[in-house]
Order: C-alpha cells, then structure tokens, then sequence
C-alpha cells in the first residue's frame, strides 16, 4: 500500500516519534511509505528509515495555500492511498484532499497530551472537519469517548503507542550525579509535564539522599515555565543535584545511563516517553494521568497528580531499595515488549488501513 504520515514538526515529542515510528515500521512490512513534515524540522529528522519517502512542506502562515498545494500535488503524484494525519497536521490534510475527484482515505489520530481536561479543549473546529475522516484513532480510552460523543465520524479506534528501542549511540556529553543513582524525567518542559511538582518532591528527598541527582531531558521552550523552573532549580537543595538536558539526540544513551525514570505530569495522553522507559529497563513513578496507570500496570507505582508528598514517597521507595528498583525494571520491560510491541500495533494497524 501507499501510505503517508503527516505530522507538524520533527520536534522531538510523543505525537512525532509515533509519525516517524509507523512510518519506518510501515516500509519493514513492504509498504510504499511516506512522510510529510508540514512546519517544522527537528531531531527527529535523523530517525527517519532512508527507505522512507520524505516530504517537508515548509509552511508558513495559519492556512499555508503554497503547502496545501504541494501536498495534494505530492499525494496525486504518488498514488497515496491512505493518508495517515497526526494531531493538527489534520488541518492541512483536509485542505489537501477536500477537492480532490477521488482522495485516498483520511486517518486522523488523536495524540491529544491534556486528556485529563478535555472540558478545556476546543471543539469546534474538529468538529467541523471530523465530517472529512474515514477513522479516527485515539491514544486513550478517554480520547475515544470524546470523539464519539463529540465528532462526526463514527469510526473510531483505541490504539494504544508503541515504542521502538533505537541504536544506542554513545552519551554526546556525560552527565552529572553518580552512576547508579540519577532520576530521569523524559518530557519537554511544558507546564502540562509538572516539573515544579517534581522538583518540589526532590527537594523533601534532598537531605537523606543527597547523592541522588534529577535529569530533566526535553525540549526548554525558553518561557516563563522555564524560567520557574530554573529559579526553583537554584534553591540550595537543588542547585548541584538537578540538570537540565535539553532536547538530545542521544536519548536511548541518556536512558540507559539513568536508574529511575518519572514522569509528574498532570495530563497525559499515552506518553511514548514511559514505553521508553520500560524498553530501557527503568523502574517507574508516573502520576495516575491519561493512559499511565494501565500502561504501568503492576509493574511500577503510579502516584495521583499534583501531590508532590506522595510522589516523593514513591520516588524514596525506589531510591532506598535496589532489590526492588531491579524487580520492577525487569517486569516493565517485559510488559512493555509483549503489551506495546511494534508487531502487535502494526497488525492492528493494518487491519485498519485495509478496511
């Protein structure tokens, strides 16, 4: 088949590993596999399978009609059959393919990170563009009951993310703390994410474990999130025993170089971040957010959101117990390998495009 992922940015987030993931996996399976970028490149650019046709639209303004050109010029060029839309790339895919005598079939998937405050999410416009999507998939239950309640379209699919483990490639610069004791937290620095809470939870662990050191890796938009943050990371307690990452190209690397992953969020979709985690083998804490409860199982501790008491209490048990730190990391990856596997998701996938 010929298939396109369409995605905004290469940035490395959840929505675009998943656009780059499906479409390296797709050409694995013998498919003819396409990948459109419609605003913005990133890191992410380097994971791309050379197998797979890329595309980058380069788009400017709200609408983009140079874009929205190139796409369906791109799309009748070559014969794509499905076209495949991640989160608000969907727009432009709509755009692209409402006049055309016979388009290819639309997916939108639904990667939306605040599912846990779907009441704030405006609807209106997915509204009136649900009437153009064949199906939808949605990344938690959640998700899925919003748009069968809410949309047009009446397909509407529960896909769970996978992850897939990429190369690791050596650490670009080594990081700080002592090996054998730092804390990952895989996520951009978004106020969604809760790192303020995260830190905050440190910060009560910091004078019995002071060895203990915090990684906060993703993308710093340079905000006034940010700048709360690093004003809260120079308080004493913190000041030596937190490091901020930045976006890395060498993740798989910062993972495996780590000891307890964490995510603090106070909404979450289905984050890919935490199935990066259990390929990695790392024992978890994660907030009772989204999907992370049923993706952790009983494989980890799941905290309620915006308690940072709680959260430092599960993070302690982690820290004071390596017998325990090992029996969760061995349990999580396994989970997530049968559970969120590519094989599986790609099945499920395909089914899909099919009908």
């Amino acid at each position: 088949m010929k298939l396109l992922q369409i995605i905004d940015s290469l940035e490395a987030g959840g929505a675009e590993r998943m656009a780059v993931n499906i479409a390296n996996v797709l050409t694995q399976e013998g498919h003819d596999s396409h990948l459109c970028v419609t605003r913005k490149e990133g890191l992410l650019q380097k994971a791309i399978a050379p197998e797979v046709a890329y595309l980058f639209l380069n788009k400017k303004g709200k609408i983009g009609w140079r874009a929205v050109f190139k796409l369906r010029t791109y799309i009748q060029q070559h014969q794509i059959e499905v076209v495949h839309a991640h989160s608000t790339s969907a727009y432009i895919a709509v755009l692209a393919l409402v006049f055309l005598k016979n388009p290819p079939k639309l997916i939108w998937h639904d990667h939306y990170g605040k599912a846990d405050q779907l009441d704030q999410r405006p609807d209106k416009i997915w509204k009136l563009i649900s009437v153009f999507f064949d199906q939808i998939i949605s990344v938690n239950k959640r998700l899925k009951t919003w748009a069968e309640k809410e949309l047009k379209c009446k397909k509407v699919l529960y896909l769970e993310n996978f992850a897939v483990k990429v190369p690791t490639v050596p650490l670009l610069s080594p990081l700080g703390g002592t090996e054998g004791k730092r804390i990952v937290c895989l996520a951009n620095l978004r106020e969604q994410k809760d790192h303020l809470h995260l830190l905050q939870a440190f910060e009560r662990l910091a004078s019995e474990y002071h060895e203990w050191t915090l990684h906060l890796c993703g993308q710093d938009f340079q905000d006034a999130y940010s700048n709360e943050l690093k004003r809260h990371i120079q308080k004493p307690a913190l000041a030596s025993r937190v490091f901020l990452l930045g976006s890395r190209p060498d993740v798989t690397a910062v993972l495996n170089a780590c000891d307890i992953g964490v995510l603090s969020s106070k909404s979450e979709g289905l984050p890919v971040a935490l199935l990066e985690y259990g390929l990695c083998s790392l024992p978890v804490v994660v907030t009772d957010v989204g999907a992370c409860k049923e993706v952790v199982a009983d494989c980890g501790l799941v905290v309620p959101p915006e308690n940072p008491e709680l959260l430092a209490s599960a993070l302690e048990e982690l820290m004071s117990n390596r017998e325990l730190r090992d029996r969760y990391a061995l349990q999580f990856h396994e989970h997530v390998l049968q559970h969120y596997g590519s094989d599986r998701y790609v099945e499920r996938l395909l089914e899909v495009y099919d009908s």
